[in-house]
């Protein structure tokens, strides 16, 4: 079908040009800000581990209370059919 036709690259020199650096750089006013981003991260992985932990505990525990119900439930409907023969 149709194809669209792509321009040429250009070709890029060969020899590269270093521009010579000549005044120093500025200094930062105030505080830095990179060592706050990496605690506000770090917390908010650590709520996310303790909110998935707990969430498992949570339905582990679940679990074992309506298996422990049905097992209360099946062991009484046998010794009351026991009883009652």
């Amino acid at each position: 079908m149709l194809r669209p036709k792509l321009p040429d690259v250009p070709h890029s020199p060969t020899t590269t040009v270093t521009p010579q650096q000549t005044r120093a750089p500025a200094p930062s006013a105030g505080r830095p800000v990179a060592p706050y981003l990496g605690v506000g991260v770090s917390a908010v992985a650590a709520v996310v581990v303790v909110g998935v932990v707990l969430t498992a505990l949570l339905a582990a525990v679940a679990i074992s209370a309506v298996s422990v119900a049905i097992a209360a439930v099946v062991l009484r409907s046998l010794l009351n059919g026991a009883h009652k023969r």
